[in-house]
Formats: C-alpha cells, structure tokens, sequence
C-alpha cells in the first residue's frame, strides 16, 4: 500500500505526484480528477500501475493536443512528434485512435487545407503540391481527392502569375530563352505540359523583343571577351554559337560580330 504525499501544479495542464516510496509521477489534470487523487491517500499497487498507465498516455495526448493547437497537423506528424518526446509505440496507437475519434486528425482535411492554401497563396503546381503531401505521410487516394479542388483554371491563373513574375528576371535574354527559362520554371513547379503552353501563350513578351538588339550586345559583349583568346576564326565561330544557343537569330549575330570584327580592327 502506498500513499500520496503530495501533489503540486506542474507546468502546463499537469500535476506533480508524489508516494510514499518516494515515486514521482507527473500526470495530467485528467488522471488526477478521474482517480480523485488527494494527499494522504492510499493506493493499492495495481491502481497504480493503472494510473502510470493511463498517465503515460495521458501525458502523450496533452503534448499532441499542444502540438495540435498552433496548426493541422498529419497523422504522420504527430506519430512522429510523440516518438521525438519519448511517447511508447502502444501509447502513441491509443492516441492517434483518440485523436481520429475526436476528429483532431484528418489527413484529407490536412489536405484540402493545404491545396487551397497553395492556390490562394503559392506557385505551385500540382505535381509538386503531390509530392509535398506525400512528404507528409498522406496516402495516394486522399492526395488525390485533395488535389480534386485545384481545377484546371486555377492552375492556369497561378502560374501565369508565376510566369509573369519570373519574367523580370530574364529580361536580358533573348525572347526563345526567356521562353525556355520561364516553360522551364514552370515544370519545376509542377505544371503540366499543357498549362504552361497555354501561360506562354498569354503572357506578352513585347518588351523582351523591343530589348533583343540590347540583350545580344550584353550577352555577346560578355562572349567576346571570355572568347578573347582564341583566334579570329575560332572566337568567332564560338561566339556565334553560344549566342545562337541563347535563341538569338541568326542575322543578328552576323551584324554583331562583324561589328566586333571591325571594332578590334
């Protein structure tokens, strides 16, 4: 027979308990009502190896409840948040079918959550937006049903937002490279083929085209002096490659380097 010697407010909804053999236990709010636990009580050994029990789970649940309660979480996530604090694999199980039951834990929930979050706010496409919520231990089929809400539409209106932003970037670059780049970045991002087809289609690149005389001069002032020392023939034909390469045409490198040509002459 054992008895309670003290019991003290402990951090957060726990409490300190203290028995006569000098055992400490730290349980939560819960256990300690549940079992109406006073100082000078006495308690039989089974009720508690009952109550370590039920406070080791109990423990588990309030740091999953702490967890839960700055954001949505993944059943994924959580197991692995009470394994990182110590929380038994049989325990970690009696929590996560708590959590469902209460509906704490939803991973479609978690996942539409997500989509829409990425439709208001990102730029990304749903390939990428796939392999996020595969990261976060959502199985394939309610993936899919999260991914149900990101319509064709949407996918269109985020990246011709991201394929306008990008644009910026590449406004030195020739109108077929900067066409690359941004088709490219799009693809990183997790468009289809299709929707970022139909993105270059609308996005204007006027502006890079009025520029192109003024990207072939930096680019090809940049090709000519790293191609300095080779001679004429050689420099030239590498020249003319490379910014050929960049999606310049071709009667304007001609004028370019002939321009060069005459310029070291």
């Amino acid at each position: 027979m054992l008895t309670v010697t003290k019991i003290s407010q402990g951090r957060g909804p726990f409490y300190k308990v203290e028995f006569s053999n000098g055992e400490k236990l730290r349980l939560s709010e819960d256990t300690v009502v549940r079992h109406r636990l006073l100082k000078g009580q006495e308690l039989e050994a089974d009720l508690l190896a009952e109550i370590k029990q039920e406070g080791k789970e109990d423990l588990g649940f309030q740091l999953a409840l702490n967890y839960l309660s700055y954001q949505l979480r993944t059943e994924q996530e959580i197991r692995i948040y009470l394994k990182d604090h110590e929380i038994e694999q049989a325990d970690r199980q009696k929590i996560i079918v708590r959590l469902k039951e209460l509906d704490l834990i939803n991973d479609l929930v978690y996942g539409e959550s997500y989509v829409r979050t990425q439709i208001r706010l990102g730029d990304k496409g749903p390939r990428v937006l796939q392999q996020k919520l595969k990261q976060k231990g959502l199985k394939e089929d309610v993936i899919q049903q999260a991914l149900y809400l990101y319509e064709t539409e949407s996918q269109f209106e985020v990246a011709l937002h991201t394929g306008q932003k990008a644009l910026k970037k590449f406004h030195r670059k020739s109108p077929r490279e900067a066409k690359q780049k941004v088709q490219q970045l799009l693809m990183t991002k997790g468009f289809s083929s299709d929707v970022s087809k139909s993105v270059l289609a609308e996005i204007d690149f006027s502006e890079i085209e009025e520029q192109e005389t003024d990207a072939l001069e930096i680019q090809g002032d940049k090709l000519w002096r790293k191609n300095q020392r080779f001679e004429s023939a050689k420099r030239r034909q590498k020249v003319k490659q490379s910014l050929y390469q960049k999606g310049f045409q071709l009667d304007q490198i001609d004028a370019f380097i002939r321009g060069k040509e005459e310029q070291d002459e």
